[in-house]
């Protein structure tokens, strides 16, 4: 049976969410399901309200929320309130450390089940043990 998942993400950091698609696609026996919305297919000309409602949907059926901690993570209220609405209905989150990152935004560290390094194998071992 597939993961549901959530890959959180900011459509104007789209390329770190790409890869992240196109390692678990990727992954042999790993089986998944996309719940997360990108950049070709954004939310335009909504009003904020509208999106959180929008974001909500999208993580209520996963089995885990991915987080992927680069820097740019401190700045983006929008990926605080997905870490924010996770919590509250007991989503497990799964921190992704970006390729060569010395540094991760505590936020993610502080609301994540489990971290892990950017490769194939961390990434599902990380999801298979917290969902």
């Amino acid at each position: 049976m597939p993961k549901r998942l959530f890959i959180s993400h900011s459509w104007s950091y789209s390329e770190r969410y790409n890869s992240m698609v196109n390692l678990l696609v990727n992954r042999p026996y790993f089986e998944w399901q996309n719940y997360s919305v990108p950049e070709s297919k954004a939310f335009l000309g909504l009003s904020a309200s509208s999106l959180k409602e929008q974001l909500r949907n999208q993580i209520r059926p996963v089995q885990c929320v991915i987080i992927i901690g680069g820097m740019w993570t401190n700045y983006s209220d929008w990926i605080q309130f997905e870490i924010d609405f996770a919590k509250s209905i007991d989503k497990p989150i799964l921190g992704v450390r970006p390729r060569s990152a010395k540094v991760m935004p505590q936020a993610v560290i502080n609301a994540s089940d489990a971290v892990v390094n950017w490769n194939s194998d961390s990434i599902v071992a990380g999801i298979r043990q917290i969902s």
